[in-house]
C-alpha cells in the first residue's frame, strides 16, 4: 500500500496529513478523537533536519494533553550518510526522536508504528521501533542492518551470514525474521479497513514491552525472555 492508500483507509472522512520533503505530519479523525501522525515516505533518508521536524511534531502532540494515539508510518532509507549531518550531531538527533515517542508512550499516548516500505538502521531505530507497539503491512523491508553491511563490520564472508540468517531470525533483515523475533507485533490485511486493525492493536497494548516474550513463543528469540525475567527478578530483588 501507498502512504496515500494507507490514509484513506485510516480516514476515510479526511485528514490533515501532509508530506513534505518525505517527512509526513498531520492529523486525521479516529474514534472519538484525533490521532497524531508522523512519519517517512517515499525511501527518505533521515537526516538531522527530518529528525529535528519528527521530534518537534511528536512533542507538539505531547503538548496537546490529548493523550491520542501517534502514528509513526515508516517508509525510509536509513539514516541520512552525509558530512554535515554526522558533524551536526546526526546520533543525539535520532536518539532525541527516539526519546521524544518514549515521552509520548509514558504521557499516555499510545505509541504504533506502521511499516509499509522499507526501513533500515538508524531511521528504523529512531521511528518505528521507537513505539510500543509495531505494525507492518505485507510487502515491507525492515532491517537493522543488511547483510552486507554485516559482513564489513564483523569482516565475516557474506555468504557465511547468509547461511546463518537461514536460521537465526533476530540475526537477520526481513519481515519474517522482524515477527519472528517480535519486532513486529502484527502484520495487518491490506483488504479490510485499517482503522479497525489499528484501533484492536491499541486495544491490546500491554502495560509492559513484551517483544521478548513474542520472539520467545515464535522460536526467533528462544533466550531473550528468560534472561528479561531473570533481570526482574535481579531488580526486585534489590
Amino acid at each position: 500500500m501507498t502512504l496515500a492508500e494507507i490514509l484513506a483507509s485510516l480516514f476515510p472522512q479526511g485528514h490533515a496529513v501532509a508530506v513534505r520533503e518525505g517527512l509526513v505530519t498531520g492529523t486525521g479523525p479516529f474514534g472519538d478523537g484525533p490521532m497524531h501522525v508522523v512519519g517517512i515516505d517515499g525511501d527518505t533518508p533521515l537526516g538531522v533536519d527530518g529528525a529535528l521536524v519528527l521530534s518537534r511534531a511528536v512533542l507538539n502532540a505531547v503538548r496537546t494533553g490529548d493523550r491520542a494515539p501517534i502514528l509513526v508510518a515508516v517508509d525510509s532509507d536509513s539514516q541520512r550518510m552525509s558530512r554535515r549531518d554526522e558533524l551536526l550531531g546526526l546520533n543525539e538527533c535520532l536518539a532525541h526522536l527516539a526519546k521524544a515517542l518514549l515521552l509520548a508512550d509514558r504521557s499516555g499516548h499510545p505509541t504504533i508504528g506502521l511499516i509499509y516500505g522499507h526501513t533500515a538502521a538508524g531511521a528504523f531505530i529512531a521511528t518505528a521501533l521507537a513505539t510500543r507497539v509495531l505494525a507492518a503491512l505485507p510487502g515491507a523491508n525492515p532491517s537493522v542492518m543488511d547483510l552486507p553491511s554485516v559482513a564489513r563490520v564483523t569482516k565475516l564472508p557474506l555468504d557465511t551470514l547468509e547461511e546463518m540468517a537461514k536460521s537465526t531470525p533476530v540475526f537477520a533483515p526481513g519481515l519474517d525474521n522482524m515477527v519472528a523475533a517480535g519486532a513486529v507485533h502484527v502484520v495487518l490485511d491490506p483488504d479490510r479497513p485499517l482503522g479497525s486493525q489499528i484501533r484492536a492493536v491499541i486495544d491490546t497494548i500491554e502495560a509492559e514491552d513484551v517483544r521478548d516474550r513474542l520472539g520467545a513463543e515464535r522460536g526467533g528469540r528462544l533466550v531473550a525472555h528468560t534472561v528479561a525475567a531473570a533481570v526482574a527478578d535481579q531488580a526486585r530483588l534489590g
